[in-house]
């Protein structure tokens, strides 16, 4: 089992939009300035016929007639070009404004995608938790305390971590915190060795009401799984497995975050170019950066939405990056943790 990474397709039709109407910006100010520079030639032309046509008196009246209507006709036609610039500018202000606007719907259409496919691989894993918990394997490990049991379990949890490979490990632990069993003893030697009673999840387990609930701990490291970065779900394990037993101990799953949510947020369907001017990020509740991907060595430590941001949008930053951001919106039972799928897109070198 795998996270599926996001499935819109990259829409470079928008980019090539911006660059024709460049180029019609390019073409436009350009022959509307040499319509000017032969409009100002003609004027100078019609000026100098009148000077002359003075000069020549009565002789030059019928010259003057035609001079004074090519002066005319010249007025006229700066008129028009004066018009037609500012009708062309305003334009294509609104063709680009409008590119703008579709391109920050569409940053932010790609970031709720993708902060999609990270809640419905954490719903899962909320589901995984609560059922493994019932596993008869592990209540016998907590209700018996038998070595022969937590070896019966371990062996259990391994059969399950070769099948779900988005987990680094799983514990078994009393009720004192001490981890009785675990699916990978070879690579994480923990079992009688660690105590996780000071891990705000492990509390949380033991305090949930029922077999139907469960607790989860914002994305960090686990020493005890050599420093990885791990996002962890527990419940508690009850007796007979029933979903109102009376609590033995706690489940705790621990799900490989940075190896999946990595390969998240690096298939976001981008265009070759945009890839090398665009930063993916999954940003927690609190601004700080839990996942990204591109630009790299680039990424930061925190990222800061503006004050009061609905819950999906786009904007300008500052130094004139395009960002499409979207909250998560949960999926199914599991309600999301206030995590941001975040897309900020620098502008394309000319």
């Amino acid at each position: 089992m795998s996270i599926e990474p996001p499935t819109l397709r990259p829409q470079s039709e928008g980019a090539v939009i911006a660059e024709l109407t460049s180029e019609v910006r390019k073409i436009s100010r350009d022959k509307i300035a040499d319509i000017d520079l032969i409009n100002r030639e003609a004027t100078y032309l019609a000026i100098n016929a009148l000077i002359e046509a003075a000069r020549a008196g009565e002789a030059g009246r019928g010259f003057a007639v035609v001079a004074n209507q090519v002066k005319n006709v010249s007025g006229r036609i700066g008129q028009l070009t004066g018009e037609l610039g500012k009708e062309l500018t305003t334009l294509i202000e609104r063709i680009v404004a409008e590119l703008e606007r579709q391109q920050g719907q569409r940053l932010t259409d790609l970031a709720l995608n993708m902060i999609d496919v990270i809640d419905r691989n954490l719903y899962e894993r909320s589901c995984d938790v609560r059922w493994w918990a019932t596993d008869a394997a592990i209540v016998d490990c907590l209700t018996s305390g038998a070595p022969a049991a937590a070896e019966h379990a371990a062996k259990r949890l391994s059969v399950i971590l070769d099948s779900y490979t988005v987990y680094l490990d799983i514990w078994v632990l009393d009720l004192d915190g001490r981890v009785v069993a675990n699916g990978r003893p070879a690579r994480f030697p923990v079992a009688g060795t660690v105590n996780a009673a000071r891990h705000d999840w492990f509390a949380a387990a033991l305090r949930t009401r029922s077999g139907d609930e469960y607790a989860t701990a914002n994305v960090d490291t686990a020493a005890g799984l050599g420093g990885a970065q791990v996002a962890t779900y527990a419940t508690a394990v009850r007796q007979d497995g029933a979903s109102d037993g009376k609590a033995l101990g706690v489940l705790a799953v621990f799900f490989d975050w940075a190896k999946q949510a990595s390969a998240v947020v690096g298939s976001v369907r981008l265009t070759g170019e945009e890839r090398a001017r665009t930063r993916c990020m999954i940003v927690d509740a609190s601004g700080r950066v839990i996942a990204g991907a591109g630009q790299a060595g680039s990424e930061p430590a925190r990222f800061e939405l503006p004050p009061g941001a609905a819950p999906a949008g786009n904007y300008r930053t500052k130094d004139d990056a395009l960002v499409g951001y979207a909250l998560t919106p949960g999926y199914e039972t599991y309600r999301g943790m206030g995590w941001y799928g975040v897309i900020e897109q620098r502008e394309a070198k000319a």
